[in-house]
């Protein structure tokens, strides 16, 4: 039966993760692989989820199914994490997801079953995944530039030019913050001409928030949804709470809709017969966690200062970078990357001479320079901008 099967291709994150962990050499560093880490290199259980996890332990009395949506409680303390009251809740539809990568793939397919086929505009730079995501769901990706590569900061004529052609029925993807791979984000002002824009061309715009709280805060980091929530009848959300919640292998995450509210109904019950067709019920192990948390005061407390913390160390890091680069390579061309967001930036290497980093330095990052600026130690900020430098120069 399966003897013509292609071989898929590897996954090149994947790939990179197989290499990083074949590799002998006792020096390597790894920027690549997007988890968070901290200053001894682990991906750490946060205290919050630990004191969850203890009481869930202790009180939880079955494991049977909950409803197709997922458990009420989750998906209530998540919209109001995201969107904060920017809309009434009649006008959210939302499902439980296993982890952002499903809730991305649910909304595409949500999206097919009404567009077949339609057009989804997704940033030049992006997650790597997300092409394959909206292939999958039969739908055609369409790049809008983003990143202005020489300041290391936003494409803005050049976004808004090519969004201006989005056409009624076709859709947006925006990052919520901390974009992914670049660390640019849009500012306030960007995001209010942003609705603006999709008011008048009539797009949806879909915001795939997968970083809240590593940007400059959680509030903050959401002003941009729940603008478009507040202004716009119809905006698509997928998040992840992988990241802030340090909940990587649990798989949590959320599908939702913000829509007219004689829409809800049918949106919600779409939604829940995607989930059906593909998962059927959510976990729930992961989501009782992030309930649990958002609904207790001091938990919540607890884990925000947790996460403060982690946004506090890439921060430093991003730093630590910058300045190591500016003097190993005698030149602010990379000093953006102080100012950028979340855990990614993007250098400007080749592929080449990211493949020479990883051979002749033992340092890792993506094909396409993006580095994860939580995978670095602040004293090998040194080691690594001396590379990239050599490797600049040798070019």
């Amino acid at each position: 039966m399966f003897e013509t099967l292609p071989a898929p291709k590897m996954d090149g994150i994947i790939a990179l993760m197989q290499a990083y962990a074949e590799d002998p050499r006792a020096d390597k560093i790894d920027l690549g692989v997007g988890v968070y880490r901290d200053a001894q290199g682990r991906t750490p259980v946060m205290r919050a989820v630990k004191a969850a996890e203890a009481r869930i332990l202790a009180e939880q009395d079955s494991k049977s199914y909950l409803s197709l949506a997922g458990d009420a409680a989750f998906l209530n303390a998540m919209e109001g994490l995201l969107l904060g009251g920017a809309v009434p809740s009649a006008r959210v539809a939302a499902v439980g997801t296993p982890g952002g990568t499903s809730a991305v793939r649910q909304i595409c397919d949500l999206v097919a079953k009404v567009r077949p086929g339609t057009t989804v505009w997704v940033s030049a730079q992006t997650w790597p995944n997300h092409g394959p995501l909206i292939a999958a769901a039969g739908l055609q990706a369409r790049p809008y530039r983003y990143l202005d590569a020489d300041a290391g900061a936003l494409d803005r004529d050049g976004m808004f030019a090519d969004l201006g052609a989005a056409q009624p029925g076709e859709v947006v993807l925006l990052h919520g913050c901390c974009h992914n791979p670049t660390g640019v984000d849009l500012s306030p002002q960007d995001w209010a001409e942003v609705a603006a824009l999709l008011e008048s061309t009539g797009a949806t715009p879909f915001v795939d928030m997968a970083y809240q709280g590593f940007g400059e805060g959680l509030d903050a980091d959401a002003g941009g949804l729940r603008h478009l929530a507040a202004r716009l009848p119809e905006v698509l959300i997928a998040a992840s709470c992988s990241k802030n919640f340090g909940l990587y292998r649990d798989r949590v995450g959320i599908a939702m809709a913000v829509v007219p509210e004689n829409n809800r109904a049918s949106l919600a019950t779409s939604l829940a017969g995607l989930s059906r067709q593909s998962f059927a019920f959510p976990p729930d192990h992961g989501g009782r966690v992030v309930s649990t948390i958002l609904g207790d005061p001091l938990l919540r407390a607890q884990w925000q200062e947790e996460l403060d913390e982690m946004r506090s160390r890439v921060q430093t890091n991003r730093r630590a970078l910058a300045d190591a680069l500016r003097a190993a390579t005698g030149s602010d061309r990379m000093g953006s990357v102080a100012a950028q967001q979340g855990m990614f930036s993007i250098l400007p290497l080749s592929e080449a001479q990211v493949t020479q980093l990883r051979e002749e330095h033992g340092i890792y990052m993506l094909w396409d320079g993006r580095v994860n600026m939580a995978g670095l130690d602040p004293s090998r900020a040194g080691d690594v901008a001396r590379a990239v430098a050599q490797v600049m120069r040798s070019a």
